[in-house]
């Protein structure tokens, strides 16, 4: 049976996107912070869903987890569906949000790629916050030219969190919101990884919408149900299917 590694699946969009991946065939590792919320949430869906520790923010933990694996596993899907927004902006909110939802998502799919399957997908869970629109006319430019390096993207990501240390108005380009600059990278990275990945394998970003979660609020437009679903239809492409897109609903949408 095919596997699936769902991180933040213990809760919210990441457990019903468990949920879901199961009911498709799919053995599922729940990936979680708080181990024990992990076990929990992998008994509540059954005998085809496992826990697994992991802190996306923590790069030991991430190495850990790797280790953890069964020998011979291969994944056929990597949902990087663990995030944080915190209130407030400054530069601790700024590193503790890049932490886990762009350094996070970058780090665990550079640890999990060696253990992924030949026709594997990696879904990064992304949102309308992270649309280029945010940014301005010059970062964008940036952000979109060919020539930029995951260095580059690092360092830009950096200088944001520096120019939020030092006070300055002026942040480079980069929205005053750091969960906005997080998805703004994170769909950066999904663009820069697509054409390097193994013939077979895919990446894509989606945005599952505004979901009635614990981030989302109870006044969210949208069902946890709804806003799994266009995860599970990227996590489940074919060997045809796209690859280094922004989704909405399994239908392209703008940077």
């Amino acid at each position: 049976m095919p596997t699936a590694l769902v991180t933040g699946g213990n809760r919210g969009l990441g457990l019903e996107t468990a949920r879901q991946l199961s009911a498709r065939g799919y053995d599922v590792l729940i990936a979680a912070r708080d181990a024990e919320s992990g076990r929990h949430a992998a008994r509540e869906l059954g005998p085809r869903a496992s826990s697994l520790a992991l802190d996306v923010a923590e790069p030991a933990a991430i190495e850990r987890a790797v280790r953890s694996l069964p020998s011979g596993l291969a994944l056929a899907a990597l949902v990087n569906n663990a995030g944080a927004s915190f209130d407030g902006f400054d530069a601790e909110v700024a590193t503790r949000t890049l932490a886990t939802n762009y350094r996070g998502a970058v780090n665990v799919t550079d640890a999990f790629l060696p253990r992924l399957a030949p026709n594997a997908n990696i879904v990064q869970v992304s949102s309308g916050m992270g649309e280029l629109s945010h940014a301005s006319p010059e970062l964008r430019e940036r952000l979109l030219s060919p020539k930029l390096t995951r260095a580059d993207l690092d360092a830009l990501v950096d200088d944001f969190v520096a120019r939020v240390r030092s006070g300055t108005r002026d942040l480079g380009g980069w929205p005053r919101n750091a969960y906005s600059v997080s998805k703004i990278a994170l769909n950066a990275f999904t663009r820069l990884l697509a054409p390097t990945l193994a013939e077979g394998r895919r990446v894509n970003a989606v945005c599952p919408g505004w979901v009635r979660t614990r981030m989302g609020g109870p006044s969210a437009s949208r069902s946890v149900e709804r806003g799994a679903e266009g995860i599970v239809w990227a996590a489940t492409l074919g060997p045809d299917g796209p690859n280094g897109g922004f989704f909405r609903d399994a239908r392209p949408i703008a940077w």
